[in-house]
C-alpha cells in the first residue's frame, strides 16, 4: 500500500536518513522515498499509516493530517 506523508523540519540528508531509520523500524520491508524540497515520504507498506506517523514523529518531525 503507498502512502504520502507530509512532513515537515527535514531540512538535510541526516534528516532523511533519521526518518527512513525510523520508518524501517516499524516495518523492515518497506520502500522509502523523500522528496525533501516537497516534505513528502512517500512509503511502500502493509503497516497501519498510525505506526509509520507515530515513527516519523518520535524522530522530532512534525506529520501533517
Amino acid at each position: 500500500m503507498n502512502q504520502i506523508f507530509t512532513v515537515t523540519g527535514m531540512t538535510c540528508g541526516h534528516c532523511e536518513k533519521s526518518v527512513t531509520r525510523a520508518i524501517k523500524q516499524v516495518d523492515p520491508q518497506a520502500e522509502v522515498r523523500i522528496d525533501r524540497s516537497r516534505n513528502l515520504v512517500e512509503v511502500q507498506s502493509q503497516k497501519p499509516r498510525e505506526a509509520l506517523a507515530q515513527a516519523i514523529a518520535d524522530e522530532g518531525y512534525a506529520v501533517a493530517d
